[in-house]
């Protein structure tokens, strides 16, 4: 599959199967996000992955709408390393989240492309979210990503394609 195909197939998927996902299709969704472009080649996106159980339930409970964090094989958070002695009120304007944003990507198309399913989700409650990864102080999660091979008994979301607004809604040229 090429990655105009991906791009165009990928579905958010919150049902997955009890099937750990193989090793080397963790740390190849890992490196993906790893390759992701960086600002300035400042690299300020760290990875926490997590698989065992208990640990996934005590991160889904850092979302609003992550009933189906527990439930993965694996999620990772994107970790935001603040810059040398920036203040933590400056992250807002601050480059990391599209960095994060970008490695998330990477990596929910690499699974994508060997049949494991995905569903990024926002990290609301910041502070639990830091003692529950044992974060550095300083460092923030914002968002994070869950992959799994998706659930058989739920609708398929790795065929079809759903109904999107034309390119020509969507593009304005030179001015809205």
């Amino acid at each position: 599959m090429d990655a105009y195909d991906v791009i165009l197939q990928k579905r958010d998927t919150r049902a997955y199967a009890a099937t750990p996902l193989p090793e080397d299709a963790v740390r190849r969704i890992l490196q993906a996000g790893r390759m992701a472009g960086s600002a300035k080649a400042l690299e300020p996106v760290r990875a926490v992955a997590i698989r065992d159980g208990a640990q996934l339930a005590a991160f889904a409970a850092c979302g609003n709408f992550t009933p189906h964090v527990p439930g993965a094989a694996l999620a990772v958070a994107l970790v935001l390393v603040p810059e040398e002695g920036m203040p933590l009120g400056e992250f807002a304007q601050w480059r990391g989240p599209f960095d994060a944003g970008r490695a998330a990507q990477n990596m929910m198309l690499a699974a994508w492309e060997l049949g494991i399913a995905s569903c990024p989700f926002t990290v609301h409650k910041g502070d639990a979210a830091r003692a529950v990864l044992g974060l550095p102080p300083g460092h923030i999660v914002i968002n994070a990503v869950a992959f799994g091979y998706a659930d058989p008994a739920a609708r398929d979301p790795m065929r079809g394609q759903r109904p999107r607004m034309a390119l020509e809604s969507y593009v304005h040229w030179e001015r809205w």
